[in-house]
This record gives structure tokens, C-alpha cells and sequence, in this order.
């Protein structure tokens, strides 16, 4: 088996999923990127990492996007004889802006570039498919939300079936700017999801199923409506004793007639504005009379996803 010598560049959006109420199935790709360079080698693993979580995050064989590699390669039957990756991160870790989905389709995407096409005993190989691959990132993952957008960028939605995870992906509202704020600390994922309960009222679901489907009638085209339809009556309410930092600002937001989430699992809150209406900068002095610790990134919506860089 004959394994290319160049090596290839792949770039991955940061997610925020939920978006309020649509709790496991909307995601939005978010113009923060981790970039990932990767190459076949003769022996063994070697990985660099710069940016985001340089120094906590796993190395070798442990390392997320390797990981994703490997299941990349034995789902096309053929392991390289050695794998080294560098990564240029630009996705916080531990915020709720899908780093691990942005690691795990970086490595899938690494993997399916670097062994469409090699030569083998029965012939070239083919690619992954978009679905194969969107269905390995979510057995890797747990959840379609956040790895269906970064895959395809834009406004997602996804949802599982009989037959496997389905995405559906949307063109949102031209001028969206959402704006990102970040608080000093990260907060694990598992202790966010902890904070959930096993049932909900029926009229908290009922509730809830009303405001997702005003948002996605927001988001692309009515944004008179963000506000409204980003109220959540599943997550965000058990969840605000966890991050009570969060709350605090969503809630200074909100009363401002700024549509403010928070992003996937928290912490970072996510304010989904048009500018004209609700510029960068009040959010950031909004956050700034909430505390000291918020740090404010003006976006914009990754409408391309993941990508194989050319070159």
C-alpha cells in the first residue's frame, strides 16, 4: 500500500450548539478555527499543538484528532505505518464552542484526504462519503449538534433516525453577527449535563418545541424574532447554578433586548445580533457592568465548515 508523502492542511470552524431551545440538534459554525496539518510517516506518532489547550491537551495516541484519525483509516481498512499532526488552535477549550467536535472532524477529514486515492492491492482507495464521515464523528462525539456544523458551516439542523443522523443545513439571516463572550474559567461539559434532569414538565417540552421552531424562523429570516425564539425552558434554566456568572449576564442581556444564549454546555454566552439594531459594542459594555472576567469577540457565521486547504 502505497501512502501519498505530502502532506494536507485541514481547517475546522468552532460551533455553538443549542442556540437556546434547540437543545442536541441546532449548531451554528462561528469564524474561530483550528487548523490542522497532517502527514504519513514511517514509524510511529508524533503530535504538536500551539494556541487553544496547548498544554492540557493529550499527546500521541490520546490526542482527540489522532484518535478521529484512526477511525477514519480503519474504516477505509488500512492503518499508515506512522502519523504526525500539527495543530494551530484557535477554538477555546472547556466553553461550549465544540472543540472536541472541531478536533474529531479535523482528524476525519485529515485521514479520508490523506488516503483518497492511495494505491492498494485492489486498487485506489475511494474517500469517505459526507455521511460516513458524519456518522463516524458523531459515534466519536455522542451528539450530532456541534460535528454536523462544523462539517457543513452555516445554521444546522440535525436529527437521528432509524437509518443514522440526518442534517439539514440552513442559509441564516444575511448580517447575523453573533458575538462571543468568554469568561476567565472553562466548565466541563459532563458537569454542565449533570445538572439536567431526567424529565421535564410536558409544558416546558411543549413550550420548548414552540420556541425552536420561532428561531429557526428567526435566525433565517425573521430577526425580529431572535429574542423570542431563543428562550429555552430545557437546559438553560437547571443549568444556571452551575454557571451562575452566565446567567447573570444572560439575563442583563436579554433585559436589553439582546438575544443571548448560552453556547452549547457553557460557559461562554453567545449574543446573536444584527448590528444594526444591537451593535458589538453594547454587548461589551454590558458584559464589562456584569464583571471584569468577560472577554468580547465580535463574529461572523463559517458559512463553507470544514475544509481541506488547498496547497
Amino acid at each position: 500500500m502505497n501512502w501519498p508523502a505530502k502532506p494536507v492542511t485541514v481547517q475546522v470552524p468552532a460551533t455553538s450548539a443549542n442556540l437556546g431551545p434547540g437543545f442536541d440538534s441546532l449548531g451554528l459554525a462561528l469564524s474561530l478555527h483550528d487548523t490542522v496539518r497532517a502527514q504519513i510517516r514511517p514509524a510511529g506518532v508524533e503530535v504538536h499543538v500551539s494556541g487553544a489547550g496547548a498544554e492540557s491537551v493529550g499527546r500521541g495516541e490520546r490526542h482527540l484528532v489522532i484518535r478521529a484519525m484512526r477511525s477514519a483509516f480503519a474504516a477505509m481498512d488500512g492503518q499508515p505505518p506512522g502519523i504526525s499532526i500539527s495543530c494551530r488552535n484557535e477554538v477555546p477549550q472547556g466553553f461550549g464552542l465544540g472543540s472536541s467536535a472541531a478536533a474529531i472532524v479535523a482528524g476525519l477529514m485529515a485521514a479520508n484526504a490523506l488516503a483518497a486515492g492511495r494505491d492498494t492491492a485492489a486498487g485506489p482507495s475511494a474517500a469517505l462519503s459526507d455521511s460516513a464521515l458524519l456518522r463516524l464523528a458523531c459515534e466519536l462525539e455522542g451528539h450530532p449538534d456541534n460535528v454536523a456544523a462544523c462539517l457543513a458551516g452555516g445554521l444546522t439542523i440535525a436529527w437521528h433516525t432509524a437509518a443514522g443522523v440526518r442534517v439539514a443545513r440552513l442559509e441564516p439571516l444575511p448580517g447575523l453577527a453573533p458575538v462571543l463572550c468568554l469568561p476567565a474559567e472553562p466548565l466541563a461539559t459532563v458537569t454542565a449535563r449533570k445538572a439536567l434532569p431526567a424529565q421535564v414538565p410536558h409544558a416546558d417540552a411543549a413550550a420548548n418545541s414552540a420556541r425552536t421552531a420561532l428561531l429557526i424562523a428567526a435566525l433565517t429570516s425573521r430577526p425580529d424574532l431572535l429574542l423570542a425564539g431563543t428562550e429555552d425552558f430545557l437546559h438553560q434554566p437547571y443549568r444556571a447554578s452551575a454557571m451562575p456568572a452566565t446567567a447573570d449576564l444572560i439575563a442583563r442581556l436579554r433585559a436589553a433586548g439582546i438575544a443571548a444564549v448560552v453556547s452549547g454546555a457553557g460557559p461562554a454566552v453567545l449574543a446573536l445580533t444584527m448590528p444594526a439594531a444591537q451593535p458589538a459594542g453594547e454587548v461589551a459594555q454590558i458584559a464589562e457592568a456584569a464583571g471584569p472576567a468577560w472577554q468580547v469577540l465580535p463574529l461572523t457565521v463559517d458559512a463553507e465548515g470544514a475544509r481541506v486547504l488547498p496547497g
